[in-house]
């Protein structure tokens, strides 16, 4: 037996963002539904770097399959300036959980990128107004090229307002996508004024204000990750319907991790979780509701449903490297 190996260009051939989608829902399906054994991320803490790393083990099974997996992924903040790297970068083990073996060693990076935007593709479309059109992105990095690319597929998005403080990463972005957007460079406040808005930023202090939002627009958090980090303001979530993916990882180290630290924020002030919208207990959007706001801190289960996708289109095209990883002998 032997072990698929796929690189980064592997990963992104395969990795058809639409059945991501679909697999990430899933995937909160399943979680919602007890399917799921997702230990809490754990973190090695590594300040002299400033940076950490941070294992995501989990086994998850969607009825029609089953599967496990672990990340091992960092965030490294002077990466790019320093050493011309990304960020985060993760290496992903794609198991079969009957006979435990490794089925396929993945670039993690690219596959974090890709379950990042279909999460927030599952959320906005349980969320966002039916009639979105309008996208805002604060953080020009690599994470919002796939915020948009997975939007667009559950809104029909025509106007994109990329906000960052770099003028070459809002460049970029629009060169990227000018063809299929209208899409330019514009302010925090009116990317926030959007139908939809997509946060990435590792900022630790608030950069969205409620006063910027528009009366019904959807807030995907998708920025803070760790403690400390807290990309909207307390009006904003406190006045918002407030959906999570995680109880123990938001509170832990989500965007909403600083206000409940503090005791502004309690359970009082969330709706609920996305798997319980997901899975029909919970409405989603309603008539009703003004502002509503997503707050995603990744979860392995997504990993594990995008590699999913991943390993089986590149397994059915003849895709990728076999490698004998293991020693698989019985002795």
């Amino acid at each position: 037996m032997e072990t698929l190996l796929l690189n980064p260009e592997d990963v992104d051939e395969n990795a058809d963002m639409a059945e991501i989608i679909v697999a990430v829902e899933e995937a909160f399906a399943a979680y919602e539904a007890g399917r799921v054994q997702m230990p809490a991320k754990s973190y090695i803490d590594l300040p002299k770097y400033d940076g950490d790393f941070r294992s995501m083990p989990a086994y998850m099974d969607a009825g029609e399959w089953d599967a496990a997996g672990i990340k091992w992924v960092n965030v490294h903040t002077d990466n790019p300036d320093e050493y011309d790297l990304p960020t985060v970068m993760g290496t992903m083990i794609y198991s079969n959980p009957r006979n435990a073996f490794p089925l396929a060693v993945m670039d993690g990076t690219s596959l974090t990128r890709k379950r990042t935007g279909a999460a927030a593709a599952v959320a906005t479309d349980h969320l966002a107004v039916e009639h979105a059109s309008s996208l805002g992105i604060v953080g020009a990095g690599v994470q919002s090229y796939t915020q948009l690319e997975a939007i667009g597929i559950v809104r029909d998005i025509e106007t994109v307002i990329v906000a960052d403080k770099r003028e070459d990463a809002i460049e970029r972005f629009v060169a990227r996508f000018g063809d299929e957007f209208d899409v330019r460079g514009g302010s925090i406040a009116e990317a926030a004024s959007c139908d939809v808005l997509s946060t990435v930023t590792p900022v630790e202090s608030p950069i969205v204000d409620a006063a910027d939002l528009g009366e019904r627009t959807h807030v995907n958090a998708m920025g803070a990750d760790a403690p400390r980090k807290n990309e909207l303001a307390i009006d904003v979530v406190t006045d918002a319907k407030l959906v999570i993916d995680d109880y123990e990882q938001c509170t832990h180290s989500g965007e909403i991790n600083v206000p409940w630290s503090e005791g502004t924020l309690t359970d009082d002030d969330l709706y609920g979780e996305l798997g319980e919208i997901v899975a029909g207990k919970r409405e989603g959007r309603t008539p009703e509701d003004g502002v509503t706001v997503f707050d995603s801190t990744g979860l392995a289960i997504q990993d594990v449903a995008a590699a999913h996708v991943v390993y089986e289109r590149a397994k059915e095209d003849g895709e990728g490297t076999p490698y004998g990883l293991v020693d698989a002998r019985v002795r």
